[in-house]
């Protein structure tokens, strides 16, 4: 097979959102671009611009596998892994299954990780390559019957430091983006689910309080458009030298601020606020 000798990209978590709109991005930018999701049919307007979609469940060992196979075989390896792909489990503590939380793990850490590991010693070898780790404002702050998600994103925030440090001598670059409220199907997700699981019982009350703050929040456009975490993706990617984080979105930068500068009682009462 001849190998393709353009700069290539892997964007997980293309269907849709910020995934998408970063891939177009780098399409834009001349990369072969691959693009992963649970749901091809999805990617197929990104499919029409050039790219090469592919299927990943990142709790899918045998996925990711053959996600980097296929890319390994075809390019010899990426010079930029965008992991964007995961979702958000809410609920309560007392009331969510371990085989749950553990698949928010699979899926927002464990996945990212395994895939990443199996594309470094190409990026490794070439000396070269950007690694972008999208996280949240959630991987600094807390909100109300997010424990697991926010686990998990404080979980990925401080791998990728880690990350950062043991790749900086073979030039490869960790980047961290900590979007905000972003206009995606995140509200549905995490509200729907929420009330199927939890709309009776002990929590009902926290339940739907925190379902209809949620709704409201990102309701009637209100989130910021997922172009603006993309343009942000892309001005890391072409830095010389990009900054270690990038913060952006709706709420972003005042809450991560708020949480550094206030004590935890006070940030509870902030938090706890938005449910009345």
């Amino acid at each position: 097979m001849t190998v393709d000798r353009r700069k290539a990209a892997l964007v997980t978590g293309a269907s849709s959102g910020m995934g998408k709109e970063i891939a177009k991005g780098l399409i834009r930018d001349g990369y072969l671009v691959y693009v992963a999701a649970r749901h091809t049919d999805r990617m197929a307007d990104l499919v029409a611009l050039g790219a090469r979609s592919l299927r990943l469940d990142l709790a899918d060992e045998a996925a990711i596998a053959s996600v980097a196979t296929s890319i390994l075989a075809e390019t010899g390896g990426v010079d930029v892994l965008v992991n964007n792909a995961g979702f958000g489990l809410y609920g309560p503590v007392e009331e969510i299954g371990l085989d749950e939380a553990r698949y928010q793990f699979e899926v927002n850490v464990f996945g990212v990780a395994r895939l990443t590991q199996l594309l470094l010693p190409a990026m490794r070898e070439r000396r070269l390559g950007t690694i972008v780790n999208i996280s949240s404002m959630g991987g600094k702050i807390y909100t109300v019957l997010g424990a697991w998600y926010h686990a998990t994103k404080h979980a990925l925030e401080g791998w990728s430091d880690c990350l950062r440090l043991e790749l900086a001598p073979f030039g490869i670059d960790v980047v961290i983006v900590e979007p905000g409220l972003i206009e995606t199907e995140f509200d549905d997700v995490v509200a729907n689910g929420l009330l199927k699981r939890s709309e009776t019982g002990p929590y009902a009350e926290l339940t739907r309080s925190v379902a209809r703050a949620t709704r409201e929040a990102y309701g009637q456009g209100r989130g910021t458009d997922p172009k603006v975490i993309a343009d942000i993706v892309l001005k890391a990617v072409n830095a010389a030298r990009p900054k270690t984080r990038y913060v952006a979105g709706k709420y972003a930068q005042p809450m991560i601020k708020l949480r550094e500068w206030l004590g935890d009682r006070m940030f509870d009462r902030i938090i706890m606020s938005q449910m009345r």
